[in-house]
Order: structure tokens, then sequence, then C-alpha cells
């Protein structure tokens, strides 16, 4: 690092904090980026991963790499542990990172309505270690069910529940039932694949909430007709390891996966900011911390209105569109000039794929659905994954799956059932007074998750 140049730390690697710091290649500062993880990883396609469409490292790609050619960056590989606004240090275990300017953009988690002890049964689906954690329970349900010889058990290891129908449940839903009616239907002897029961349950009144009606209905009658079954207003009130309580119903399940909200990472309890119910810092028109001009807050982690007075979703155009604006107004600031206006949203779409030829894509006053909607939602997601060989690869999966109903990457590996309840509590907020709350229309993925770029 240069002496006397300001320090600017990036906390967080994924597509705002990524965009940052690819910002300010060219401006007078000093970059760390800070992260837990030495990859950035491609969120709106971890339900792949999940359903052993992809591998992990068909979707991440090193930051080393990717920053190797910006001359004044450093890459960390530490997590973060705690802030000193007043000495404007950045803990991260026993070391210590001095900064000038400061922007978070570390994510969200999952909620769970104020119940975390669900996390252990229903994961959710944020980080690599979650999807590859689902993969492992998905397809250990079907050999669990192929060892045991009582029909009732085999029939629960054969239920899959999905609670959120939001784009990541909905993906999610669609996902195991290909894998389930198709990739495994000749590979078992004493269980029918075919037979497995795939469940949706979401709280509200319909699926994909922030698509529009129609595009709502299509996405619920195509999902039945790959054999789902759709839960509208329905709540789930308990979840354990054999299954799921359903306001009064029981619906026992070998697996179940959780993609109904997000809560923020306790970013804002390192800064003891204001902050809304989900955890989201409040920032002001530039992102900035109101009373700290030097901190920014962005992504998932922040509390930031549109025009419209609508909270912005959290979706990877939206933090990369945070990034930039943050770059800007630190380039601004170190070069004098004047610093740019408020930060201003601009919404590029929603995207779901629902399965095998379908799709539903809502851009401003275009809609597509259908095959149509499911070759844009394709070529979308190749466009904004990072490096050729991670195109070139995932092209390669999509279209060998298209052809041969096939899935490459079926293989169970790591932990135990032990070790995946320890990564559930892990992942669990650390900021214990932060209230859950249910996912906000637009903040689904990954969750949201779902496929809408995030």
């Amino acid at each position: 690092m240069t002496v006397g140049t300001p320090k600017v730390v990036i906390v967080g690697a994924g597509f705002g904090g990524l965009t940052a710091a690819q910002s300010l290649a060219r401006a007078p500062v000093d970059v760390t980026i800070i992260d837990r993880h030495n990859y950035h990883y491609f969120q709106p396609l971890l339900y792949q991963v999940a359903t052993a469409a992809l591998s992990p490292a068909d979707i991440a790609w090193p930051i080393r790499s990717i920053a190797r050619r910006q001359k004044n960056a450093t890459v960390l590989m530490a997590e973060v542990t705690g802030i000193d606004v007043g000495a404007r240090l950045v803990h991260a275990g026993s070391v210590t990172i001095p900064y000038d300017i400061l922007v978070l953009a570390t994510g969200a988690t999952h909620s769970y309505f104020g119940h975390p002890e669900w996390a252990a049964a229903a994961p959710g689906l944020k980080q690599i270690e979650d999807a590859t954690r689902i993969r492992r329970k998905i397809l250990q349900a079907f050999e669990k069910a192929e060892l045991t010889g009582a029909p009732d058990e085999q029939r629960r290891l054969l239920s899959f529940v999905v609670v959120g129908g939001g784009p990541t449940g909905v993906e999610m839903a669609g996902a195991i039932a290909e894998v389930a009616h198709h990739a495994l239907t000749a590979e078992f002897r004493h269980i029918d694949p075919h037979a497995a029961r795939i469940v949706l349950v979401e709280a509200g009144p319909r699926l994909l909430p922030t698509f529009p009606e129609n595009l709502s209905a299509y996405a619920q009658r195509s999902l039945q007709r790959m054999g789902v079954e759709v839960m509208t207003s329905t709540r789930v009130t308990n979840c354990d390891d054999r299954g799921v309580d359903l306001e009064g119903t029981r619906l026992g399940a070998g697996t179940i996966v959780w993609a109904a909200g997000v809560v923020a990472s306790p970013a804002g309890a390192w800064l003891d900011a204001e902050r809304d119910r989900a955890g989201r810092v409040k920032v002001g028109p530039d992102l900035s911390v109101p009373g700290h001009p030097e901190i920014f807050v962005i992504g998932d982690t922040a509390e930031v209105m549109d025009e419209t007075g609508r909270l912005v979703p959290g979706i990877a155009p939206a933090a990369k569109q945070m990034g930039r604006h943050v770059a800007d107004v630190i380039i601004a600031r170190v070069s004098g000039r004047a610093p740019p206006g408020p930060f201003r949203y601009r919404h590029q779409g929603d995207l779901a794929t629902i399965g095998r030829k379908a799709a539903v894509v809502k851009l401003d006053r275009v809609h597509l659905k259908g095959f149509i909607g499911w070759l844009f939602w394709g070529f979308a997601h190749i466009y904004f994954l990072i490096g050729l060989r991670n195109r070139a690869v995932v092209a390669f999966s999509w279209l060998w799956n298209y052809l041969t109903y096939q899935r490459g990457a079926r293989l169970i590996v790591g932990g135990s059932e032990a070790e995946d309840a320890a990564q559930a509590e892990k992942v669990q907020p650390q900021d214990s007074s932060v209230e859950m709350s249910r996912e906000p229309p637009g903040r689904s993925q990954a969750a949201s998750s779902g496929a809408d770029w995030r």
C-alpha cells in the first residue's frame, strides 16, 4: 500500500462488494477486499448445485484471480468479527485492518421467523455449503428409502417439502421434481423415484408475489404439471427432522428446504447503527451511515428505498448498482470533485425458472413465459457468470442435461448429520436483538433466492 493514500476496506466479495472494488481500479486509493471465503460465487444458481445439475466450481471463481490485475487491490481471506468505528479498525479475529473509508457488503442469511432451531431440520440456500448440504440430503433420501423395507418410512423419505413460494422456492421445487421424475427413474430396484412427493408451501395467497398474477398463475400450473403439490395460504408452525406442521396438519418429510425469508448480516450490530426489523442498516441517500460519512453499507445489508418509497430488492443488479454508486462517491471525494447525486435504483427485471422449458420473465412491460422465457433466463444467467470457463461449462452442462435428463454432479460427499446441525447453528444471525421478519417482496435468493440476478 502507498503511504498517505486513502485506505478503502470492502467487507464482502459478493456482487456489491466486488463491483465496488473493481470500480475503484483506477482511483487513487488502496483497496482491501475481505471475505471469509476465497471465492466469489453466483448465488442465483445455488439451487442447481443443490439439485446436482452443477458442481460448486461451475458457479464460483477465486477472488484473487478476479482481482489479480487490479494493482491497487489486496485480498484477505478472513472472517470479520467486529468494527471499532471510533478507531476506524476492522477486527478479523486476532487481525485488525485500519480504514479511512469502509464499505460493508456482507449480505444476508436465512430468517426462520424467530425459530432459529428450525435451521437444523430445514436448511436454507445462501452459501455453497448450504447447497452441498441440501444436495447430500436429497440424494441420501433416495438411498435411505432404497435400504428400508418399511413402506411408511419410504413414503416419508421420498417426501420433499420446500417452504417459501418466491423464486428460490419455485426453482427448488421444480428442480427436485426433475431429479425424482427423470434423472433417477431407472436407477433403483426397491423404490420408484417417480413416486416421490414434492410439496411447495407458501404462506401468501400466490406464488411469486412480485410477478404479475398471470405469470404467477402460469408458474403454479407448470409446477403442478410437473407433479409438485402447491399449498398457498398455508403457514409452517413447526419443523423437525421428521417433517413439518402446517397449521394443524402434519406432513412427514425426509428433506425440508427453507426458502421463506432473509435477515441481514450482523453488520448493523457491529456499527450500532439504526436498523429495520430484518437487521438492514438504514442508510442515507449516498448509501453512507448517518453520522458516519466514511462508512457505506450496500446490498442485502442495507435498507435502501427507491424513488417511489419501496424497498430496493435484494438482487444482484441492485447490489452492483450500489457498488458502482459508492465507488463514484469515493472517487469524487478523493479527487476533490462534486459528489454524484443520491443513489437511484434502476430495476432491470425479474426472472424465475420453473423447470425444463418453463420460466417466467418480467422486463418492464414485456412478459415472457414458457420456452422463450426459459431461453432468456438461461442466456441471462450465462452472461452474468464470471469467467469464460464457467460460462462454457454451465452452457454445456445445461445442454447435456436437456438432451439426456442426466445430472452429473450427483456425488454424496461431505459431513454427517451432526456436522450439518453444527453448520446450521453457525449460519444463524449473531445479533439476537434482530426481529425475524417474513421475506419482503423482491428480497427472495437467494435467496432469494430466485433467479433474478442476485
